[in-house]
């Protein structure tokens, strides 16, 4: 059980941690997702910031659980809404929202498994 928390845990922190500096960056692609979605492009620090949130708070639930708990809650909705997103504008480009999703799923439910309800 431990070694698949610790696995998915990490493994959902490098995906998010990943998109984060890519948002944050001001690299071109999240740009070109904001403008597709109708999103002002203003917005796309705030959402790197909200995936690096999500990142750190992963890997603080490895000693405070009730944070990686709620950093992968706070994923979930995350992904939620930007498969909505993709979908509301007629995208359904929405493999990787959904893999990131399963992953924050996974991390929510083996963390959960592991330290039990915080």
């Amino acid at each position: 059980m431990f070694a698949a928390y610790v696995t998915v845990t990490v493994l959902g922190a490098v995906f998010n941690g990943a998109a984060a500096v890519t948002y944050l960056i001001g690299h071109e692609y999240p740009k070109t997702q904001a403008d597709m979605k109708g999103l002002p492009r203003k917005y796309v620090p705030v959402l790197g910031s909200l995936l690096a949130a999500g990142t750190l708070g992963l890997v603080a639930g490895f000693r405070v659980p009730i944070l990686g708990t709620l950093a992968a809650c706070g994923l979930i909705l995350y992904f939620i809404g930007a498969i909505i997103a993709h979908l509301r504008v007629g995208s359904r480009d929405i493999v990787g929202g959904i893999v990131f999703l399963a992953t924050a799923i996974a991390a929510l439910v083996l963390g959960v498994m592991y330290h039990g309800a915080v």
